[in-house]
């Protein structure tokens, strides 16, 4: 499939989006003022030890401290101080209050939680990825041909003799030459060296390395052999990049384009009115058909709904065809808004399992091409399917929304009706304790207009009841489940 890069830069954010066959699959920010620090490596320290949850947390000069598991820590970044083999995973054993320990960020801080982070170290390149504490050669399970993995890894054992360390190679390693696999290496030793010598007279909270910007490590990281363009519309930025094409991707340096166009860049396949969808708790279907994405505490929750499409021939075919297009609509959509955590679909029953599998299949498909891992369950009988994410960064919504000041985050508000009710239950309690003349409400247009309105009579009753005369006024800066009642 054919796939281009659009990269936007402002002096504010950086904005990636992979267009595959004109269709908008995934959408990367980084803002200036709050770039994210997965793989940045800090010298931290420890504050807190949590034996029960072996664990513990780490100061690295953010505003929380990080989160360290104890299965994250590598025996061999903590000075010999284990006596054992056993003795790893032991928290208490491992750490201690005030240790000086060099960690890197696995995860950025989500909401209320902090950071991740891991003593393993790893440092990327292009093809390759450099483990510093351990002498394993991996390779992506992603390359299959049993040839490939092999040359690959003999290219890698021959470079690599006498160097200390270990090494992944990535996905985007498939085909690569010998001369890349060489430069990488070099590149990585060479990145290394710095980062020692960096470490020398470091304090807690030093960033001892720091990934790429975005846009450069879009060029390292997504550009492949069927990109068939990447778009910049910064010149200071696509010159940038040009040169780190020219230099380690010879053949694709002619296809970094600089795009001066007085029409944003984003328009060119309408991403501005994809990213709005993107937001959106409905996604509508070509058939007619729709699914429902709710986000709660513990997991994500997609319903599929047939809508408007009735089909042509009979129920199940109708069912069997708003699951199928469904289930590549939900696999775009998780790594568009890059939804992570435990995730439930609720498909249509279908009574025939072929249907099932080929809906199964379709979503694997589907999930196949996205860069984070993941992981499918079989259908249960009442069509649910469980998959489970794993994301590094913050979704899109949390990145673009904030939680609304009305609802907070609830999605909804009391109605009109429901705070006239309070606010006549309140001058109820009022007028038992104080012997008042009147009562002036306070509160927004939408329920002064159903006191006077729909609620006039009940208004009038009480007024008679208490004996007491009862002012409205209209406060504009109130929200709908504001209001006061003041006694005059």
């Amino acid at each position: 499939m054919s796939q281009e890069i659009l990269i936007n830069v402002t002096p504010q954010e950086t904005r990636v989006a992979l267009v595959e066959n004109g269709l908008l699959q995934e959408i990367q920010i980084e803002r200036s003022t709050a770039r994210g620090i997965v793989s940045n490596i800090y010298v931290g320290k420890v504050v807190r030890i949590l034996p029960g949850m072996q664990a513990a947390f780490v100061d690295i000069g953010l505003e929380r401290t990080a989160f360290l598991h104890a299965s994250d820590i590598h025996p061999n970044t903590l000075n010999g101080s284990l006596k054992d083999v056993s003795e790893v995973d032991c928290i208490t054993r491992m750490l201690h209050d005030g240790q000086k320990l060099v960690v890197q960020v696995i995860k950025d801080p989500i909401g209320s939680k902090g950071a991740r982070l891991t003593t393993k170290l790893a440092i990327p390149a292009r093809n390759l990825v450099y483990l510093p504490f351990s002498s394993h050669i991996g390779i992506s399970q992603r390359i299959e041909r049993e040839s490939e993995r092999k040359r690959l890894k003999d290219i890698v054992k021959s470079q690599i003799k006498g160097i200390e360390g270990g090494y992944i190679i990535r996905t985007i390693a498939e085909t690569a030459s010998e001369a890349d696999i060489q430069a990488d290496i070099e590149i990585l030793q060479k990145t290394w060296q710095q980062l020692n010598s960096r470490l020398k007279g470091s304090e807690p909270g030093d960033v001892i390395y720091s990934d790429l910007p975005l846009a450069i490590r879009t060029v390292r990281d997504m550009v492949r052999d069927n990109v068939e363009k990447l778009r910049i519309d910064s010149r200071e930025t696509w010159k940038l990049a040009r040169e780190l094409a020219a230099e380690f991707l010879p053949e694709f340096a002619e296809r970094v384009e600089y795009y001066p166009g007085e029409r944003p860049i984003f328009d060119l396949y309408s991403i501005e009115d994809e990213i709005q969808k993107a937001l959106s708790r409905v996604v509508p279907l070509k058939s007619g058909g729709h699914i429902v994405i709710d986000q709660t505490e513990a997991m994500i929750t997609i319903d599929v709904n047939t809508g408007t499409y009735v089909g042509h021939r009979n129920q199940e075919e109708t069912l069997f065809k708003t699951n199928l297009e469904a289930a590549q609509a939900i696999a775009r959509q998780l790594r568009l808004r890059n939804i992570g955590g435990i995730i439930i679909i609720d498909f249509i029953d279908m009574i025939e399992p072929e249907h099932q599998r080929q809906v199964l299949r379709a979503l694997k498909r589907g999930l196949s091409k996205d860069p984070a891992k993941n992981y499918i369950t079989e259908m249960t009988s009442l069509g649910l399917l469980e998959v489970t994410r794993k994301r590094t960064r913050e979704s899109l919504e949390h990145i673009l929304c904030e939680v609304c000041p009305v609802c907070h985050g609830k999605a909804v508000i009391k109605s009109a009706q429901t705070i006239c009710y309070e606010i006549f239950r309140e001058i109820m309690r009022d007028s038992r304790e104080y012997e008042t003349v009147s009562y002036r409400i306070l509160a927004s247009e939408k329920v002064i207009d159903m006191l006077l309105n729909e609620e006039q009579m009940s208004l009038m009753n009480l007024q008679e009841f208490i004996n007491a005369k009862i002012e409205l006024q209209v406060e504009t800066l109130y929200m709908q489940d504001e209001y006061d009642v003041v006694m005059v």
